[in-house]
């Protein structure tokens, strides 16, 4: 379980975050949406241990990040929205360096290694330099890297951005597998149609506040939208973006 209790953070004009309170359970894939500068990103940076928040807490299955750091981060996979790569580095060796941090004995770090660069699609391209890469078959990577421990919380930031249909197809199939072991998926996205095909609840923060919480269906009866609406319709709706697009589309 994820859980964000009073979650702030302060620059010096800026509230980024403002009292975030928050709870995904096991077994959840969680969508957490907002316009650009909402404060989705600072929040999962502060839910990495990348920033210290200016107040409140974070709970990873049960430890507090700030009290049992390495406990905590310790059952998580995390993919940021600039994922870093040793472009010197072969796809194996880059799963063999990821599954170390882990202390993955050798048998298992080989084993699943192997699984892993099938399953994502690379098994012809192990040995090759990263350097070599994709984009897409980066972020591939750098996702079977996030899982080679098999963590119980998978937190990423805009997964498919720059993703091909065959990749983005591979990442829901591995996200609706992940929860389906009984792991918390956390994933913000720009990607409306993404979230609402696979996430079970979705939470809607705006000027770092969250504004809504609920399944696809509930946010619909917040909006005032029909049960056939898109969730792009209702995102628009509750952050108040409905007639700013709409102008925007007709200059004078």
């Amino acid at each position: 379980m994820i859980e964000l209790v009073d979650l702030t953070k302060r620059y010096v004009n800026t509230l980024a975050v403002d009292g975030l309170n928050l709870q995904v359970p096991d077994g959840e894939i969680f969508g957490f949406l907002g316009p650009n500068g909402a404060g989705k990103t600072t929040t999962i940076r502060m839910m990495m241990g990348l920033l210290q928040p200016t107040s409140g807490r974070v709970v990873l299955g049960g430890h507090d990040l700030a009290a049992e750091p390495l406990a905590a981060k310790g059952l998580c996979g995390f993919v940021p929205d600039r994922p870093h790569v040793y472009d010197k580095l072969t796809g194996s060796e880059y799963l063999d360096f990821a599954a170390q941090l882990y202390s993955l004995p050798e048998g298992v770090r080989n084993e699943r290694r192997d699984r892993f660069l099938e399953a994502f699609d690379l098994g012809n391209w192990g040995d090759e330099l990263i350097e070599g890469y994709s984009h897409g078959m980066k972020q591939r990577l750098v996702m079977a890297s996030a899982l080679i421990h098999q963590p119980r919380l998978l937190i990423v930031d805009e997964p498919t951005v720059g993703m091909d249909p065959r990749g983005a197809r591979l990442l829901k199939k591995i996200f609706k597998d992940t929860a389906a072991r009984g792991a918390t998926v956390f994933m913000s996205t720009h990607s409306l149609e993404v979230a609402e095909e696979l996430c079970d609840r979705v939470g809607i923060i705006m000027k770092g506040r969250l504004i809504a919480l609920g399944t696809v269906a509930e946010l619909r009866e917040m909006a005032d939208h029909a049960h056939d609406s898109s969730l792009e319709a209702v995102f628009l709706r509750l952050t108040g973006a409905e007639d700013d697009v709409v102008e925007e589309a007709l200059p004078a």
